[in-house]
Order: C-alpha cells, then structure tokens, then sequence
C-alpha cells in the first residue's frame, strides 16, 4: 500500500519541485555584478513571441528562449543556439514564479524570483527535468511583453 507524502509544503504555484536556496550567496554575488539595460538595443528588444498579453500585467503565458549552454540531449546544440519554449509567470507576494519549457515540452526549468524595485528581479533556476543544474537568475521587467534575463553564462528571456 502506497501513503502519500503530506509534509511537504512548495513555495512555487505550479505544484513541481521548489528552487533550491533561491536568495543564496552565489544570487546574491551575481546579481551584484549583473546588468540589464532594458533598452532597444538589448538582444530581446525585438519581438520574437507571439503570445497575447492578458488583463494582468505578468501573470499568464509568455514564450521564453535562452543561450549560454549547450543542452546535451538536443543533437547538435551549441551554447550560442536559442532553445525556445513556452512559459508561465505566476505571482505569489513579492515573488514571481516563472515555469518554462524547451526542446518541443520535453525539457523543463523553475526561476524563482524576489523583486527588487519596480522592475528588477533577483533570482535562482532549477532545470526541472536536471535538478542537479541551478544557475543565479537577474531579470528585468521591461514592460507587460518583455523581461530581459541573464545568468552566469548566458541569456534567459521572457516575450509576449
């Protein structure tokens, strides 16, 4: 007979598995050093998603895409190659939960941000489908269809 686990409790909405130390030394160490203008130059200053904005301001579905590492269960993958996917933005408080997919569904991640003023947030990702991969996360809301994403080796970033 099987029991089910009912001490657990998840800080995340989407019900999946929390990141770990989201406000940790390494977040905080990175987000000191991070930057993110939010201009028209950035590289997610061009609309790329095609996902229509709801009433709220960020929660809902958004399209994601990041650089920076090569996946090594995507043949052929290099670290400067966009994997893009679909993604959802869940507020809770002062923090935002922002779930996304890549590779057609097939992978997965968890950021887990504290905002920081009115647009900075300051963060952790977990790769959902790897747990063992967590990297620190600084975004920028630039608006209702665009945060702006880095991490320690490339790009993480959210369009409507």
């Amino acid at each position: 007979m099987q029991h089910a686990i009912t001490h657990l409790f998840l800080r995340n909405p989407f019900g999946t598995m929390d990141v770990p130390s989201p406000d940790d030394s390494e977040v905080r160490a990175y987000a000191a050093t991070a930057s993110l203008s939010g201009d028209a130059a950035d590289v997610n200053a061009a609309a790329w998603a095609s996902v229509a904005s709801p009433s709220d301001p960020l929660e809902g579905w958004w399209q994601s895409r990041w650089n920076g590492g090569a996946d090594p269960t995507i043949a052929g993958d290099t670290p400067d190659r966009w994997k893009q996917g679909r993604a959802e933005i869940r507020v809770a408080g002062s923090r935002l939960y922002l779930r996304f997919d890549w590779d057609n569904g097939r992978r997965h991640g968890l950021i887990d941000a504290a905002r920081e003023g009115a647009d900075r947030l300051v963060g952790k990702y977990i790769n959902l489908t790897t747990p063992a991969i967590t990297r620190p996360w600084v975004g920028r809301v630039v608006d209702a269809t665009r945060i702006d994403g880095c991490f320690p080796n490339g790009r993480l970033d959210f369009r409507r």
